[in-house]
């Protein structure tokens, strides 16, 4: 799978909820994928062959994520469910999930290291 904006995200038969998962990126959680693919380093290939795999298991259980409590959803992402999935080195994936009667498409709002995270939910 290529994360690249001008390509059609991925879709794929959730078997569970019998609707199409479709993943879509935010500029934000895409700018943070490119500049983990323009990378030498192996824990930023790392990071980035993660999001890959966490994505297929989003796209198998959207719920696959951990809840992050309403409370703590930063008031700028305007949605109201949260999930968020570990990656390697501390990192993290968040993202929302919106549905219809078709399909449910999970909306990447960003990838971002720990003290990012951390700052960004009100942790310390």
């Amino acid at each position: 799978m290529d994360i690249h904006p001008e390509r059609e995200a991925e879709e794929s038969d959730c078997k569970r909820h019998r609707r199409i998962v479709r993943v879509v990126f935010s500029q934000e959680a895409e700018e943070a994928c490119k500049l983990l693919a323009e990378s030498n380093s192996k824990i930023e290939r790392s990071i980035l062959n993660a999001v890959r795999r966490k994505i297929e298991f989003i796209k198998m259980n959207p719920h696959y994520g951990e809840p992050i409590a309403k409370r703590l959803i930063p008031d700028e992402y305007e949605v109201t469910n949260l999930f968020w999935v570990e990656l390697p080195n501390f990192w993290r994936m968040v993202y929302t999930l919106t549905n219809d009667e078709v399909r449910i498409i999970a909306f990447v709002l960003a990838i971002f290291d720990h003290k990012r995270y951390e700052k960004k939910f009100g942790y310390h």
